[in-house]
């Protein structure tokens, strides 16, 4: 069921013809009708409605601005415009909102229920569409093979989380657990300048087209690789990449099944394709979330080249210095950590913290005791920066009152250092959180105290306010209405109502000097708001102190 906003200057008009609809049959849950634009964006507001049709010509607030800033403000909004023959020309020419349907007045309830049928219809078949689960699945069927090496090509180029890695292993149905990791890249030299003669034998080397040499490549590799259960081969920037995931942890063993693997990999190419490439096996690893060091150690091996030429796979422990699994808090980690201390739930906290620590404890055995403190002191050193940040010298917490590494160094075994800095992670996050709730109630104070001091501007809107307070109208929105329990635009009129029966009570002023006192611009307007405000007019309001006074 959908929710309709009709908006239109003459309600007499529109409640007859609203009595004739059975909404309810049509699809609409909720029917609500509105006087004037102004009134109609208070509506808005409140209900969102689903289809908003409204009449052009109207007091205070037209219909295109109406609908200008409901596409604005609520983009899925569909608006029907209501226009005179003689206004039809202009309205076609001024608005460029992706308006649903014009309809023409005067008109009739079935005129009106039609358009309205129309409009449903036509939302009928767009929420189908996106509900029609057979549709998505053919759909991720069809572009499922992308989104996997898409995910793929993901793995060597940026971090991501275990947890992440391994959510998306399981989504896209591929088997990517292991105990050892290798990335392997076989590059093709190739030239995009015209062969004088094709070789008819050898059609896959004479082509130009790069695309489908790496095509032709990647066939021949993943038929290869699946048969040694080796992994994944995927293309990715002008290259074939191989995965090796294997059960075995042990780096010698993996290794040489890999290029086991490769040889089989090169002999074929240089038989069947005849196409001159370079293999890079770059560096072994025990941690998934390490396929962007191993893929830039096999980038690094095909540099190489230069020295040992084409058709060679080039491993890069067998050109430099063997060195073992390197224990790295890098930056990715570092922003990871920050990030769900911010602005994460404690469980995910939880999780950032126990991956930390758990590389810690898989590579604690075989890297320098150095190098471990390093890492420690690393991931201490980032919640040091980010407490000096949130620290602006009023606290008393105990945990800013002694020194981070004065308790850091009294801390003797693994767990113990986990148990700490989970905790003062979470101190941490409380503070962020206390801060920033005293940030939100700041903000709205502050607005609330601009609007009291301007209340009576006729210029006044949501918009000023946040150019004052210099932050977007969107973000202020939902902060004022979580604050106050209601929008901006309800508390401004409360203010200025409330504003001018003080006005009434207190003074001899006329209603069209109090509507320019409390910021109304057209008194017929203020007049309008007032009696649906207080449920009687200014005048009746003052009449009523005056008798209930004797």
């Amino acid at each position: 069921m959908y929710k309709l906003l009709l908006v239109d200057d003459e309600p007499e008009v529109t409640e007859g013809l609203m009595m004739e609809i059975d909404w309810e049959s049509c699809g609409f849950s909720e029917v609500r009708t509105a006087g004037n634009g102004k009134e109609a964006t208070e509506l808005i507001e409140k209900m969102e409605p689903d289809v908003l049709i409204t009449d052009i010509s109207m007091p205070y607030m037209n219909g295109l601005e109406l609908a200008d800033w409901v596409k604005k403000m609520y983009p899925i909004t569909r608006v029907v415009i209501l226009t005179g023959h003689d206004e039809f020309e202009y309205a076609k020419q001024a608005i460029n909102l992706q308006v649903e349907n014009y309809l023409l007045k005067p008109f009739s309830g079935s005129q009106l229920t039609e358009t309205v049928l129309q409009v449903k219809q036509r939302m009928d078949e767009e929420r189908e569409m996106r509900n029609n689960v057979e549709l998505l699945r053919e759909h991720y069927r069809m572009t499922l093979p992308i989104v996997r090496e898409k995910f793929l090509s993901s793995l060597i180029t940026r971090h991501q989380s275990l947890a992440s890695i391994r959510e998306k292993a399981e989504k896209y149905g591929m088997e990517l657990d292991g105990e050892g990791y290798v990335v392997s890249v076989i590059s093709v030299l190739h030239s995009d300048k015209p062969e004088e003669e094709l070789d008819p034998l050898h059609a896959v080397s004479s082509i130009k087209d790069l695309d489908l040499k790496l095509f032709s490549i990647a066939n021949i590799a993943g038929e290869i690789w699946t048969r040694h259960k080796l992994g994944k081969v995927f293309i990715h920037q002008d290259q074939v990449v191989l995965f090796t995931v294997s059960p075995d942890g042990r780096d010698d063993e993996v290794m040489e099944a890999t290029q086991d693997a490769l040889k089989e990999i090169l002999q074929s190419i240089e038989r069947f394709l005849k196409l001159p490439v370079m293999i890079g096996v770059g560096t072994f690893t025990r941690d998934i979330r390490s396929l962007k060091y191993s893929y830039e150690a096999a980038e690094v091996a095909l540099d190489y080249r230069r020295i040992l030429g084409i058709n060679q796979i080039i491993c890069i422990d067998d050109m430099e210095e063997r060195v073992q699994e390197k224990l790295i808090f890098d930056e990715w980690k570092e922003q990871n950590l920050v990030r769900s201390i911010k602005v994460g739930t404690e469980q995910e906290l939880a999780d950032v913290i126990d991956e930390l620590f758990d590389d810690l404890a898989r590579v604690q055995a075989p890297v320098p005791v150095h190098n471990f403190e390093h890492y420690l002191l690393e991931m201490v050193t980032a919640i040091i920066k980010l407490s000096k940040m949130i620290d602006d010298g009023k606290d008393n917490d105990p945990i800013f009152a002694v020194g981070i590494l004065d308790q850091y160094q009294k801390l003797n075994t693994l767990n113990e250092t986990k148990a700490w800095f989970t905790d003062l992670c979470g101190k941490v996050r409380s503070r962020i959180a206390s801060r920033r709730q005293h940030s939100y109630k700041h903000i709205v104070e502050e607005a609330i105290q601009f609007t009291r001091s301007h209340f009576n501007d006729r210029e006044l809107s949501i918009n000023v306010v946040c150019a004052h307070l210099h932050i977007s109208t969107g973000y202020f929105s939902s902060l004022f209405k979580k604050e106050v329990k209601m929008t901006y635009g309800a508390y401004l009129l409360q203010l200025r109502m409330e504003a001018a029966k003080e006005y009434l009570r207190t003074t001899e002023l006329k209603t069209f000097e109090i509507a320019e006192k409390v910021g109304f611009a057209d008194p017929n307007y203020f007049s309008l708001c007032f009696k649906k405000y207080a449920g009687v007019s200014a005048k009746e309001y003052r009449s009523g102190l005056t008798e209930s006074s004797r």
